[in-house]
């Protein structure tokens, strides 16, 4: 049985947008994108709602097609983070989207806690679900059993949570890892 793992970038006031939707702050340096890596190389399955989809589908792409001239070429830890997102199942649960254009990805309509229990219990590996409002009907659900934060030194002032509101999860922290760069990794699970 896979655990499922909801994991943010998030500024140091809880944020994983400011208030003008952007996210600038939260690029990650080598040595964060390379923990990144290692801790989603494992996970078997993506969840995902509509707006976190069509951000991460650029990974799709990363590496396969030739740079455009001008942009930077991908650095070594962008091309292996495409390589695992692209070796990793992907789930979009979406009202809105008529259609999904990554490989190994399936369009659900309607979020099922039920459906992603059943997920959760033939999973040989772990799953992940991606985007505060997937999230928080994971969370609601009482679905979400590890929690991975990764809290950058900038204060935002407001925006996009990027934890659940109106629920209470009793958490135990399991580790946490402090980079360079100033980035805290704080790793809980669910009580």
């Amino acid at each position: 049985m896979g655990k499922l793992i909801y994991t943010a970038i998030t500024s140091l006031d809880g944020y994983i947008e400011d208030q003008s939707g952007g996210f600038d702050w939260a690029m990650p340096d080598p040595e964060v994108h390379a923990f990144v890596n290692d801790l989603e190389r494992p996970v078997e399955t993506h969840l995902y709602g509509r707006r976190m989809y069509e951000t991460m589908a650029v990974w799709q792409t990363v590496g396969l097609e030739p740079v455009t001239p001008g942009a930077p070429a991908p650095q070594p830890e962008e091309l292996d983070f495409a390589e695992v997102w692209r070796a990793a199942d992907k789930v979009v649960f979406s009202r809105t989207l008529d259609d999904v254009a990554t490989p190994r990805t399936r369009l659900h309509r309607e979020f099922s806690p039920e459906a992603v229990r059943r997920l959760k219990e033939a999973a040989d590996g772990d799953l992940s679900v991606s985007g505060p409002g997937l999230a928080q009907h994971a969370f609601t659900a009482g679905l979400v059993d590890e929690i991975r934060l990764f809290a950058f030194p900038v204060i935002v002032g407001g925006g996009k949570p990027g934890l659940p509101r109106d629920v209470r999860v009793n958490l135990r922290l399991l580790d946490e890892r402090r980079f360079d760069n100033g980035v805290v990794h704080l790793r809980y699970t669910a009580r």
